[in-house]
């Protein structure tokens, strides 16, 4: 079952890397056309649209016909999203809809992904399976734009259709791995096990509401980082290549935090981790208000991306929990609905924020969300660490017996 770990984790990577280097691309033949300021908008949004319309069914596809279908539709998508981006570049319409197909593939992917790894791992390492389920994501991410330089050049705009080439044939194997990955079995149960009837049931699951809204702020604490850091750093003066390897180092400390997320978990308890490094982040951002020397704002982002590395997984392990078996795949499309939200409604609240109070005031605001959410997340359930194996393997480390 080693090798179902490694199809698995290769598959993210991948999955993570085609789309991060095609929603740059597309960014950049937006600009190739000279589209409005408002149109480039709407091609960023156009992702984020379908998985809000579609994430909850693509859940309950999962759990009805086995994360392998799922994720194989994904991957057809993904494909025929670079495929897409290929024929119809010439407008921004063409973009739109490519865009549109990119993010329901890359939702159908990863949606099934997650309730595989819920599903085939034994609750007890439930944290150590997605630690590396999501230092794999984080990987792929890193990639995408280092594939954009391999295959588009380095130039401001980058040659867009050798990018969409390279990006449709390195999503091509995700075809292959995606049929080789074997389905947990979740969605044929015959052991006389009932899922949670609908959503509204799911959400009533102890925890699991909890659970989200971390999950959402965390996410959107992570995005509101990346934009306003820049922006702090021209406020107060400060070089763009440092601002860059803030970043940078806040990225690699957030794939330190998942890489080592099991033996943490074994070290302080899941609800405890949780809250300590929810609070751990909130105390960094917090700490980025006053004026500091440039090594210490490298030690405090440090400490923030500690923090906020973790709280992906750790959230992942609480709904996968808190759902019963059969039900795992609405219970990821839940936080992936959330993120989205999160995503869009945190930022624009903290865009309305900064007209008045500076990139400061944003971080401040975040700064005070993360610490609520890490008082929220004080009220989880513990985990069931009697919880034995649903199959005889671990995802995301080596087979474990029940």
């Amino acid at each position: 079952m080693r090798a179902q770990t490694g199809l698995l984790l290769a598959h993210t990577v991948v999955v993570q890397a085609v789309t991060f280097m095609l929603r740059p691309a597309s960014a950049y033949q937006a600009l190739a056309l000279d589209v409005p300021g408002t149109w480039l908008g709407l091609l960023g949004a156009s992702f984020a649209v379908a998985p809000l319309a579609l994430a909850v069914p693509a859940g309950h596809a999962v759990d009805r016909y086995g994360e392998r279908r799922v994720v194989l539709a994904g991957s057809v998508l993904l494909a025929t999203a670079g495929l897409g981006f290929l024929l119809f570049a010439g407008s921004i319409g063409g973009l739109v809809l490519a865009s549109m197909v990119l993010g329901t593939g890359h939702l159908c992917a990863v949606v099934a992904q997650q309730a595989l790894v819920a599903n085939r791992t034994p609750a007890h390492r439930y944290d150590s399976a997605f630690g590396y389920y999501t230092f794999a994501a984080s990987i792929g991410q890193a990639l995408g734009p280092g594939l954009i330089v391999a295959f588009g050049g380095d130039q401001p705009i980058p040659d867009t259709r050798a990018i969409f080439v390279g990006a449709t044939v390195v999503a091509l194997p995700l075809l292959v791995t995606s049929a080789l990955l074997r389905p947990s079995g979740h969605h044929h149960r015959t052991d006389g096990e009932r899922p949670v009837g609908g959503v509204r049931d799911l959400l009533r699951q102890p925890g699991l509401r909890r659970a989200l809204l971390v999950s959402c702020v965390v996410l959107a604490a992570v995005d509101v980082t990346l934009v306003y850091l820049p922006a702090l750093g021209m406020e107060r003066g400060i070089a763009a290549g440092s601002i860059g390897v803030l970043l940078a180092l806040r990225a690699v400390a957030s794939m330190v935090s998942r890489l080592l997320l099991g033996r943490l978990v074994a070290a302080f308890g899941r609800r405890t981790l949780l809250v300590g490094t929810v609070a751990l982040s909130a105390v960094g951002l917090g700490l980025l208000l006053p004026p500091l020397p440039s090594w210490a704002m490298a030690v405090v982002v440090v400490v923030a991306g500690l923090g906020l590395g973790a709280g992906q997984p750790l959230t992942m392990s609480f709904l996968a929990e808190a759902a019963p078996p059969g039900s795992r795949g609405r219970a990821m499309s839940l936080r992936l609905t959330g993120n989205r939200l999160g995503q869009v409604l945190i930022p624009s609240v903290a865009g309305l924020l900064a007209a008045g109070a500076g990139a400061a005031g944003v971080l401040a605001f975040m700064a005070a969300g993360l610490a609520g959410v890490a008082m929220a997340a004080t009220g989880l359930p513990l985990p069931r660490r009697d919880t034995p194996a649903v199959v005889p393997t671990a995802t995301g480390g080596p087979p474990t017996s029940g």
